[in-house]
This record gives structure tokens, sequence and C-alpha cells, in this order.
């Protein structure tokens, strides 16, 4: 019997009291659900096969049956047939025939005694035939019984039948409730993005704006317009899947990959790791950063590396299930600062 799983009630637009982490928990009970629903539906079509399989047993035993009281009534006729020709010819020869000795046996003298005649017709007839009428009613008995299972095998075909297409039903519908959820979640998430995108983007205008020239001299820009080509190289894969680990225009970049990649068309190499290629970068202050510097996350820089491309922007290939693509650049808690290859 399939238990009855109700799907989690949710709201298709994001309420004020709705959180992230209240959706995140929806989206798990409905996981955990379509999980305990998918093993019930599995179940519940074993026993839909089963029940298919048993009443095909039962139909191929109700054919043999059928068959053998088809042979039996064959049969009877047949018989009928033969031992009534048979007093026939016996009571017109008179037993002569040799094919008839055996019917007659002990009444040659008198084969036109109307009593062999009767005897033949009337009693080995009658015995034999009731021999075979029993047997035809014994099969037909059999039969009626294999009927009445197969009635109610097919019936548990359809009951085994409507219980897996509901599961399925149910099914389908708690993936249709998981999909507006995490549609729900990608929003929350997208509006939490944004806002702090916007956040980010106001203090790095704040410290661009404000940030005090350094004591010592500013590092030289990139040499012959190195950091322009960078740019210009990382803009041209715009769109290209986060792939973790990978290096791969056109098909998929990770962090370092893309800023590895996009400086090494710029003939500068940098090697695969955000925190090896700060310590290859020369420290740039924020207040003097140019378009092919990098900005790095995390101590050491070991958690992220963007590229800026001017205008307090910068090119990135974020996380896995983003794209590459021109964020503003942020400067929060997590900046370990900037640096030019």
């Amino acid at each position: 019997m399939l238990a009855t799983v109700v799907p989690v009630a949710f709201s298709t637009t994001a309420g004020a009291a709705g959180t992230l982490s209240a959706e995140q928990a929806k989206a798990a009970q409905i996981e955990a659900q379509i999980q305990q629903t998918g093993q019930q539906v599995d179940a519940l079509d074993q026993r839909y096969q089963a029940a298919i399989a048993k009443k095909a047993g039962l139909d191929a035993q109700i054919r043999v049956t059928t068959t053998q009281i088809d042979h039996s009534l064959s049969t009877i006729a047949k018989d009928k047939a033969t031992l009534h020709n048979a007093a026939i010819e016996a009571y017109v020869t008179g037993g002569a025939s040799v094919a008839t000795d055996a019917l007659f046996s002990g009444s040659q003298t008198s084969a036109l005694d109307s009593s062999v005649y009767n005897q033949v017709v009337t009693g080995d007839l009658n015995t034999s035939m009731a021999e075979l009428h029993t047997a035809v009613a014994q099969l037909d008995a059999e039969r009626q019984t294999l009927s009445s299972e197969d009635a109610q095998a097919a019936e548990a075909v359809t009951t085994a039948h409507l219980a897996f297409q509901r599961g399925q039903a149910l099914e389908t519908q708690l993936r249709s409730a998981l999909a507006q959820v995490k549609g729900q979640i990608a929003t929350l998430v997208a509006r939490q993005r944004a806002a702090a995108n916007a956040a980010a983007q106001a203090v790095a205008e704040t410290v661009l704006a404000s940030a005090p020239q350094s004591a010592t001299p500013p590092p030289p820009p990139a040499a012959g317009g190195a950091g322009a080509v960078a740019v210009h190289a990382a803009e041209t894969q715009l769109g290209v899947a986060y792939v973790w680990a990978a290096e791969d225009p056109g098909v998929g970049f990770d962090c370092s990959g893309l800023t590895a990649w996009a400086w090494g068309q710029a003939g500068v190499y940098l090697p695969h790791y955000s925190g090896a290629q700060m310590a290859d970068s020369t420290p740039v202050p924020t207040s003097d950063l140019q378009p092919g510097d990098l900005l790095f996350y995390g101590p050491g820089g070991d958690t992220h590396v963007a590229m800026y491309v001017g205008g307090g922007m910068m090119i990135e290939a974020t996380f896995p299930g983003t794209v590459v693509r021109i964020d503003p650049v942020r400067f929060g808690t997590t900046f370990a600062g900037a640096g030019r290859p």
C-alpha cells in the first residue's frame, strides 16, 4: 500500500519572512519524500509485475484445461459414432464382421437378436460415454475454478497498476514542488548576491575615492599593455562555465585557471593556483588598480582570484554552477590584496 506522503507547503513568491535557510529546509524535506516515494513506487512496480505473471500463469492453465475438454468432447463424439456404427453393422450382418466380433463375443449365434444391439448401444456405449462425461465435468469444474481465480488475478493486476500510477503521480507532484522551491532558493540567492554586490560596489567606490596615496612609488603599469591583452583575452571567455581545476578556453575555467590562461595570452606565465599567483605578483594598492591587475581573496590569496577590468569591475570564474562574468569589485573581510603580474 502506498504510504501517504503530503508535499511540503510553500509559497510561490518570497514573503517578507521567507529566508534562504527555510527554503533550503523545505527542499531537503521534499527530496527526502521523493526518495521515500521512489522506493515505494519501485516496490509497487514489482508487485504489479508479480500480479501480471500470476494472471499469465492462470491464463495458460485455463488454455490447457479448455484444450483437454475440447479433446474429450471430440473423443466422446468419435467413440459414440464408432460404437454406434459397429452396432448397426453387427445388427445388419448378424455379427459376421470381423471388426464387430469383439463387440458381440458370446453372442455370435444370436447376432440378429435386438438385445445384442441394445447391449452395445445402451450398455457399452452408455458406460463409455458416462466415463467421458464425468471427465469433462471434472475438467469443466476445474476450468470454472481457474476462471474465478483468473478474475481475482485480473482485479489484482488492475489494483496494483492503479497503485503504481498513483505513486508515479505523487512522485511527479513532489518533483514539481521541489523545482518551485529550488526556484525560490535561486531567487533568494540572487537577491542576496545583488545586495552583497551593491554593498561591495559602494565600499569599492569609497575605498578607491578615499584611499591614501602610498608613500612608496606605485608599481609600474603592465609593460607593453600586457594587462589590456589579458583583460581582452578573459573577456572572450564570458559565459564559459565554471569547471573545477579547468583551464580550457571555450569549455571551462576555475578562478585561477581563467587568470593564468588570460595572462598567458599576454606572454606572462602564472601558476594555476591563486595563492601562488599572489606570491608571484607585485603588490598594488587599491588606489592604483589598472586593468589586468589581480584581486586576491582569503589568507595569502588561497581562496579566490579575479582580474580587474576597470571602472570598479572585475572578471571572474566564481564557483560551480556559474559562468565567467563581470562583477563589481568586492572589498570585504576576505579581500587579501591586489597584485600585478
